[in-house]
């Protein structure tokens, strides 16, 4: 697959979008937005996220089941790694497999993460993008917060997948210390569990933080899930740098 082929268009608000993080609108305006998620089986749906009333955007896809072998595989051969680096869409896919420490047992995930970072990157009209590629035993981040960077890519490869809350009838004055120690679940956040989004293994998450331009007190309130005892996640992110 190629990624510039299949995101043919950049929108037209890209550079709006991105252009100028000082330019924050005023409270008024902040306020009066609504945000919402979008979803679909192509990997077009990712230029959704450049929609004003758009905070998430989710390609639905599954993993072959030869690439989820490989994981498989590969997880086994190394108990946990933690990888974090920058990435060139012309250099990816040999930085990836140097930095797993192996040639022979990830060329489809190498390449699957190659495609991500030329997608990411031809999106964005960027030459880096900074990538972690880490084996979770424990989740990262247990609480529901956001994100402080402009937007981020996420996709879980093996094991449980991120959640996130609607943007509507969520109390952001509960995220962090407004919990008052109080669980998620018990601290007003939100308000039925039925209100917890989840998205599923293979599914690619573009998701909008606070620093995205206009997107102010909206970044997607989103956390990681629990994982059971003795399983494993295996979590891409890519960033903006």
């Amino acid at each position: 697959m190629n990624p510039q082929a299949v995101i043919k268009q950049k929108p037209q608000s890209m550079q709006r979008a991105l252009g100028s993080l000082a330019d924050i609108p005023g409270p008024d305006t902040r306020a009066l937005k609504i945000c919402r998620s979008i979803a679909g089986d192509k990997p077009e749906v990712l230029t959704g996220i450049y929609e004003e009333d758009c905070n998430l955007a989710v390609w639905q896809r599954m993993l072959a089941p030869e690439l989820e072998q490989e994981i498989e595989a590969l997880l086994q051969s190394r108990n946990n790694f933690n990888v974090s680096l920058p990435l060139s869409p012309q250099s990816a896919n040999s930085d990836i497999l140097r930095a797993l420490e192996t040639s022979a047992s990830a060329p489809m995930l190498a390449n699957d993460i190659c495609e991500l970072v030329d997608m990411f990157c031809f999106l964005f009209d960027v030459n880096l993008s900074g990538l972690r590629l880490r084996s979770l035993e424990q989740p990262m981040c247990p609480r529901f917060h956001v994100d402080h960077v402009t937007c981020r890519l996420i996709t879980t490869y093996r094991g449980p997948t991120t959640q996130w809350l609607p943007h509507k009838g969520t109390d952001r004055s509960k995220l962090g210390r407004g919990n008052g120690g109080r669980p998620d679940e018990s601290s007003g956040l939100f308000q039925h569990q039925s209100d917890i989004n989840q998205a599923l293994t293979g599914d690619v998450l573009l998701l909008k933080g606070e620093r995205w331009q206009g997107n102010e007190g909206t970044g997607l309130v989103h956390r990681s899930p629990k994982i059971p005892d003795g399983g494993k996640r295996l979590l891409l992110t890519l960033d903006l740098i």
